[in-house]
């Protein structure tokens, strides 16, 4: 199959229906039904995702009515394992939009991004996503929607301390210091509990000058630098009484920004969902890069979740039309602005960054981190079990009684094993 054109695109629209390309499982058929599974970015019915998908399906439609699409909208906590279910049970969904494509690009079950996308969709992907969406250098992942973190500190708290934000260790040490002093429950929260152990995990190893995986993408969990990391982490801010009173491995990344918008925290690591949930109560609350070993993190953490189509029905033509209807600018820039998200086009990135409006100004400090942040390595098969090794184990490393460099060696055995297998 080859890669779609533009052309294709505007001769098939003009048509007003979706033509099937040679070897793609036409189906005889100019009437289709593609059927999308599909992440719930809402907190509740009133903005939950549907309402989203609904819209934007009901626009489609109107201009190709070959085509109908079915959308069903999950919890993150349901549905990538809702999508796992369809897949083993032989019945594949067309897209699917969710956490993870590497096991299925794996096991050939997803139609490679340059067979369904346009040439001007594919070009205007942010580089660092759509590479990151590639496995064994094929991109089958497409970029969906991305955020970047930041280190949120309070602003009457630190007022109160007298303290500026950090903007290296020793200075974070300090500030923390400073806050406990003052009586703050939770000076810096550091939240390795099992929920996002592994988010925690990467932004210290980055700021710490390394990460989970080299610059070919080997695994060096256990380098010298992240075992210094861990360290200075267990010596330094654990060890001195500066994380709270909950043991960080039982702290979860919820908890602490529920502490965070109650005005319990004096800083911690924060994604752009952050804004909304301290601003409803009231918090007065800075953000600024996440503080290096002796300056600025040479990387913030990146994460992007994920859409796919799926080979196993055929319909190649159509599922690409419909993608490029999804990331049309204008539909890029109405879920990121619902979600709080950051736009993963280049053109909807611009314009968002031009913009004076107050949504989109918030969420300025993320997308001046995104072109060099660093994402978790998503398009090895292993991740999978090394994240959840991460988000096990990671905790004892900073227990009175834990050795950084023996936990740190042990999650780097099991990801030395898990990636035996998986040769980028």
């Amino acid at each position: 199959m080859r890669r779609r054109t533009a052309g294709t695109i505007a001769v098939v629209s003009a048509l007003g229906m979706t033509a099937v390309l040679g070897g793609c499982g036409s189906t005889g058929s100019s009437d289709v039904t593609l059927r999308l599974v599909a992440a719930d970015y809402g907190d509740s019915p009133a903005n939950s995702s549907k309402k989203y998908w609904d819209n934007l399906v009901k626009a489609y439609e109107s201009q190709h009515s070959g085509v109908k699409v079915e959308v069903s909208v999950y919890s993150w906590n349901d549905v990538d394992r809702k999508v796992k279910e369809m897949v083993d049970a032989g019945d594949a969904p067309d897209l699917a939009q969710i956490g993870a494509y590497a096991d299925y690009a794996a096991a050939g079950k997803l139609y490679q991004a340059s067979d369904l996308l346009s040439i001007r969709t594919q070009a205007d992907f942010l580089s660092q996503l759509a590479d990151a969406g590639q496995w064994k250098h094929v991109q089958y992942g497409i970029p969906f929607a991305a955020s970047t973190r930041v280190l949120f500190y309070n602003k009457t708290l630190f007022a109160k301390a007298g303290i500026t934000p950090p903007t290296t260790w020793s200075e974070l040490a300090a500030d923390a210091k400073a806050l406990k002093g003052e009586g703050v429950k939770y000076p810096y929260a550091l939240p390795l509990g099992p929920e996002e152990a592994q988010a925690e995990t990467m932004q210290w190893l980055l700021s710490g000058g390394k990460g989970y995986t080299d610059d070919i993408g080997t695994y060096t969990i256990d380098s010298a630098e992240n075992v210094q990391t861990f360290t200075w982490l267990k010596d330094e801010l654990v060890g001195k009484g500066l994380t709270g009173p909950v043991a960080p491995g039982k702290l979860n990344r919820a908890d602490a920004f529920a502490a965070f918008a109650d005005g319990q925290v004096g800083m911690l690591n924060g994604h752009p969902t952050l804004i909304q949930q301290a601003a409803k109560k009231g918090v007065r609350f800075g953000m600024v890069p996440m503080p290096g070993r002796t300056g600025e993190a040479r990387a913030a953490m990146g994460v992007t979740d994920w859409m796919m189509g799926f080979k196993q029905h055929g319909h190649a033509e159509q599922i690409g039309d419909f993608l490029d209807f999804v990331y049309d600018q204008k539909n890029v820039l109405a879920f990121s602005r619902e979600y709080g998200l950051l736009p993963v086009t280049g053109s909807a990135s611009n314009t968002m960054t031009e913009s004076d409006s107050a949504p989109d100004k918030a969420l300025h400090p993320f997308l001046d981190q995104l072109p060099t942040s660093e994402l978790y390595p998503v398009g090895k098969t292993s991740w999978a079990a090394v994240s959840a090794a991460v988000k096990k184990q990671i905790g004892q490393a900073v227990t009175p009684a834990g050795s950084p460099a023996g936990v740190l060696t042990g999650l780097q055995a099991t990801a030395t094993e898990a990636d035996s297998d998986d040769v980028n």
